[in-house]
């Protein structure tokens, strides 16, 4: 076996591609085109660094009220591909209901290490919390989300050791929710993303969520498209049982969203609907 009960590439590229099972190409253009009417029509501070490489950017979108939360959003792109423009939609819904709203870029694989893409994630939120005042939202109000690979990123952000690498209190995230995430890489170096992301058995081990400590403790929502394949739904399954040993006081919901895919699951937060809408403002004080 090459992975669970997977014994060769092509079962776990169909169970881990989502192009396989419903339509990327058009996701895709649905998203840009999404994401062109939010610029047009929201107030943004655009291509923000945040850190020294050239694709430590952010696009924030600021609520009309002074001191609202903040709501960041990490992309998804199975850690190889898309940036944050083609997520910019993700904004709107939120913005509008009065949450200022940062869509983050990082540097993909294999230009980077999985590892190094995870820092940079790390100190996206940093940055962020510590330039609230520039932009006029809440540090203290501090919420996360992300889609596929920005799912695993957010897992990676519950189980950063804030205090002992950064100086900086656990208590930085307030709320996270995880669409269509990946917990677990030990299946990808046996898929097409190997080339791309090169991981190694050490990385496997260290930059899978459910195979580390989390460090955080606040509430996690974890919501997949009830048409996405068995193994989305098991990965997060997976993570809110390791979540929950760990922390028997944590609340850790899973959720499914019917008659979505992998690609429409996230299509309701550019008009602030849906249950992943809901999901993140569960947790926005």
């Amino acid at each position: 076996m090459l992975y669970r009960q997977f014994e060769t590439q092509e079962a776990i590229d169909l169970a881990y591609d989502p192009s396989k099972t419903a339509d990327g190409a058009a996701a895709m253009a649905r998203y840009k085109a999404m994401s062109a009417a939010t610029m047009a029509d929201l107030t943004a501070h655009t291509d923000v660094r945040y850190g020294q490489s050239l694709a430590e950017t952010l696009d924030l979108f600021p609520a009309k009220t002074p001191g609202a939360p903040l709501h960041v959003f990490f992309h998804g792109g199975y850690w190889r591909s898309l940036s944050n423009k083609e997520f910019s939609f993700a904004a709107r819904g939120l913005v509008e209901a009065g949450v200022s709203v940062a869509v983050v870029n990082y540097a993909l694989c294999p230009s980077v290490t999985m590892g190094e893409l995870v820092r940079q994630c790390q100190v996206s939120l940093l940055w962020l919390a510590d330039h609230a005042a520039d932009y006029g939202y809440d540090p203290g109000r501090i919420t996360v989300s992300g889609h596929s690979a920005g799912g695993h990123i957010v897992g990676m952000l519950l189980s950063t050791d804030w205090q002992g690498l950064y100086g900086r209190s656990p208590s930085l995230i307030k709320g996270v929710t995880a669409i269509s995430g990946l917990f677990d890489l030990a299946p990808f170096p046996y898929s097409w993303l190997q080339p791309k992301l090169q991981l190694t058995g050490r990385d496997v081990m260290t930059l899978s969520p459910v195979r580390i400590e989390p460090r955080v403790a606040c509430p996690v929502n974890l919501v997949v498209g009830a048409l996405e394949s068995d193994e989305f739904h098991r990965q997060s399954r997976a993570y809110q049982v390791h979540l929950s040993e760990r922390d028997t006081h944590r609340k850790v919901s899973v959720e499914a969203v019917p008659d979505c895919d992998h690609f429409t699951v996230i299509d309701g937060l550019s008009n602030g609907s849906g249950q992943v809408f809901d999901a993140i403002m569960r947790h926005i004080a």
